[in-house]
């Protein structure tokens, strides 16, 4: 058996402005990837045209099993599609029940999180040196209101997963647009033609 210390990855760096981690290739999230996401469809087609990196995240995965941590640093670049800011696909976790922890690094943005079974929803303000906690059930995505970028860590248990597929049917029924030179949180239905 190898000695723990040989093994087991205690310690990440990472750079709080880039949002890279030494030695984890970042995934890579360009508006292509997020098809569904946006609501004013022919603003996202226009946007297309250049095709931007959105976010990038990366994924730090020590141990699986009971009682084990995995944690993420998300980057979301600064723009716009239309009138919403961009994001994060957003997901519920396979195992509902399952709460996740993001942790503000720099530039400032919003937590948008749904009930999954009511639907109510808050935006909660994600900043430099604030924590937001997201409980069990709870639909949530990561939104750049701002104009540098938005970096974040999010912790959660090794046997979470991530379910992409739930939000992507039938996506938030809010949304957060630039409105006055401000963030707003509106339904989504109020920005169908």
């Amino acid at each position: 058996m190898e000695p723990l210390r040989e093994t087991f990855p205690f310690l990440s760096r990472f750079d709080a402005e880039t949002g890279r981690v030494d030695g984890v290739e970042p995934i890579v999230r360009r508006l292509s990837d997020l098809a569904g996401c946006f609501s004013d469809e022919a603003a996202y087609q226009e946007a297309l045209k250049e095709d931007p990196v959105v976010y990038t995240l990366s994924a730090v995965t020590p141990a699986e099993g009971d009682g084990q941590l995995h944690f993420g640093i998300g980057r979301i670049n600064p723009g716009r599609v239309g009138a919403e800011y961009f994001l994060t696909k957003g997901h519920l976790h396979v195992r509902r029940e399952t709460a996740e922890v993001y942790i503000g690094l720099s530039g400032e943005g919003l937590m948008l999180l749904e009930d999954e079974w009511t639907g109510e929803s808050i935006a909660v303000a994600l900043t430099a040196g604030s924590v937001v906690y997201v409980p069990g059930h709870t639909a949530h995505r990561t939104i750049n209101t701002g104009d540098r970028p938005l970096v974040y860590i999010g912790v959660f248990p090794s046997d979470a997963g991530h379910d992409y597929a739930r939000i992507a049917e039938r996506n938030f029924r809010k949304v957060v647009v630039e409105s006055g030179g401000r963030p707003e949180v509106v339904d989504r239905d109020s920005l169908r033609p």
